[in-house]
């Protein structure tokens, strides 16, 4: 039976693979000791979450059940790793645009730099709705998810690939080594007006990656679409993958636990 309830927007730029997240070879010994969280699919009741975003320390979610809710999942592009994951997590979407350049809004600091992109994109949609429709009495909370995500390389923001010179300058740069993901999550809480915010971190350390596989990456053209050039699901690049410190729906670009966390928080805002 189809629900009556109002959808909700969540704009998330991510990779264009739908992939469960990876199951991970044990830790090498330089990482022993810290903990690799994969985050267990939950189910919610139904009931209405707008969402919006773009890929810290992962928190756990609430026990208390929220009112029910559901999900508009709201995207720049037709990207489908944040859909898988937010299918996975149980909510019902639909999808919306943000259009922001987000090449205007500059920061050095990659943790401030995710948050300003999630709260613009939070903004654009908003300034497209009429909010008091969703402030009427009585009515179920509708909620705004928004997001960004960047990859942080030797210190280094990596944003998407401008040429192949440079998508192979990235990818290079990984083989055998080590990134960085930071995500932020921002919940608006369109009935109240509040506004609840935070990052998720996590590091993917790579084996040797061929040149055949960057090669064949490049001429496919789905690092392009993505910050730095980094697919974790992509089924080239899966096995190259030597651990995940954090979670890999992080890395996918939306963080399980967080999303639960800041929407449980919401709903009681």
């Amino acid at each position: 039976m189809q629900s009556s309830h109002r959808p909700c927007n969540l704009l998330c730029p991510v990779a264009p693979y739908a992939a469960a997240a990876p199951r991970l070879q044990q830790r090498p010994p330089h990482l022993l000791g810290t903990k690799r969280l994969l985050s267990p699919p939950r189910r919610h009741s139904e009931a209405r979450l707008l969402s919006g975003m773009t890929p810290m320390a992962t928190s756990s979610s609430p026990t208390a059940n929220p009112q029910p809710f559901k999900v508009r999942l709201t995207v720049n592009k037709p990207f489908l790793a944040r859909k898988n994951i937010l299918n996975e997590m149980g909510f019902e979407f639909q999808v919306m645009t943000a259009d922001i350049d987000e090449r205007s809004i500059r920061r050095e600091d990659p943790d401030e730099l995710v948050m300003l992109l999630a709260e613009a994109k939070a903004d654009a949609i908003m300034s497209r709705m009429n909010i008091s429709d969703y402030q009427k009495e009585g009515d179920q909370p509708t909620l705004l998810i928004t997001s960004d995500i960047v990859v942080v390389h030797e210190g280094i923001i990596r944003e998407k690939p401008s040429s192949k010179e440079e998508a192979r300058q990235f990818l290079k740069g990984y083989s055998g080594g080590h990134v960085s993901t930071v995500g932020g999550v921002v919940v608006t809480n369109l009935t109240t007006g509040k506004k609840l915010g935070s990052l998720d971190k996590a590091e993917v350390y790579f084996h040797d990656i061929p040149d055949e596989i960057i090669e064949n990456l490049i001429d496919e053209g789905v690092v392009f679409r993505v910050a730095g050039g980094l697919l974790l699901e992509h089924p080239l690049v899966l096995p190259l993958v030597e651990a995940v410190v954090g979670s890999s729906d992080s890395v996918m670009g939306l963080s399980k636990d967080l999303a639960n966390k800041l929407i449980h928080e919401a709903l009681l805002a």
